[in-house]
């Protein structure tokens, strides 16, 4: 699920380096010792009563790595029921649940890797479907601390069970890669990520016969390179506060309205961080229909027992 400050920064961010324990849900090897013993709680005020939201909790071992469980849901809320007539019967629900088992471990000072395992379940009215994914993802950061890459093969995995007998769907299989640099002398940090680098071609009117050779002209190169493309910055003018912003060309191209474009596809956020607990809100405008406000809250609960036994 998307937190606050991965809404804010255009919501796929697979590289940075930091105790933040959201991080390990883009990329599993992101995880890392400085997130023992942090909860986190992710929740998502979108569209037409839909909400969704993350509990989950991370403990590191020395000797073994660093584990993560955390539990994401998706709740459509409450419909109309009605028969082939259109009669109405009543009222149903449909939600989602996905469970993360992460585990990290340290190559060497500089890469790591990681792998999430999801199982996922999902119920729509009186139909269920239950399957699986793996997220297996790799790291490194210089050891001045201030570049990081990361790499990510999301969503590997096969639907079960199906809906009332229907052929199994595929998973949002994609592969993803991107890096983070912050400046030595000036308090900015900027993200690149490249999505479904598994496929070139990302327009709506996909076509996996299309020859390379009509990717020769230029603008659709450009237009299709721009796609994968999502940009983010952060400016961090102390280490207890930053301000942030994104760029989703892919979103701003699918979702504008061609009589007023506005800010579709940009996002922005901010957040505020102490010893125990970060606090995160980000927004994200997909349509001039509404946004999407993302908040987050990481707490180290041993930081905060400590800080009032003390």
């Amino acid at each position: 699920t998307h937190s606050g400050l991965f809404a804010s920064l255009g919501v796929n961010i697979v590289s940075l380096n930091c105790g933040n324990l959201n991080m390990a849900y883009q990329n599993p090897s992101l995880l890392n010792s400085m997130m023992d013993k942090s909860l986190v709680l992710n929740y998502v005020n979108y569209f037409a009563g839909i909400n969704y939201g993350l509990a989950g909790y991370s403990h590191s071992i020395d000797s073994a790595g660093n584990f993560a469980a955390g539990l994401t849901y998706l709740n459509y809320g409450r419909f109309t029921e009605a028969d082939a007539s259109g009669n109405i019967t009543g009222t149903f629900t449909a939600s989602e649940y996905a469970l993360s088992f992460i585990y990290s471990r340290v190559i060497d000072s500089l890469f790591s890797v990681g792998i999430n395992f999801t199982p996922v379940f999902s119920h729509l009215e009186n139909y269920n479907s239950f399957g699986f994914a793996f997220d297996i993802g790799g790291s490194y950061h210089s050891r001045s601390g201030l570049f990081s890459a990361g790499f990510v093969i999301r969503n590997a995995g096969l639907q079960l069970t199906s809906y009332a007998g229907e052929p199994r769907q595929k998973l949002p299989f994609e592969i993803q890669a991107g890096f983070s640099q912050k400046l030595s002398h000036a308090p900015f940090r900027f993200s690149l990520t490249l999505r479904h680098l598994e496929k070139f071609d990302l327009t709506y009117l996909y076509n996996d016969t299309v020859s390379s050779t009509s990717y020769l002209q230029s603008s659709e190169f450009l237009e299709n390179l721009m796609r994968h493309a999502i940009i983010g910055v952060e400016i961090i003018p102390h280490k207890n506060f930053y301000v942030s912003a994104g760029y989703n060309y892919q979103r701003r191209r699918e979702l504008q309205v061609a009589s007023r474009i506005s800010t579709v596809g940009f996002s922005w956020g901010f957040g505020i961080n102490t010893s125990w607990l970060n606090i995160e809100f980000g927004r994200a405008t997909y349509h001039l229909a509404g946004s999407s406000n993302h908040v987050s809250f990481i707490v180290k609960p041993a930081l905060l027992f400590n800080r009032y036994r003390n």
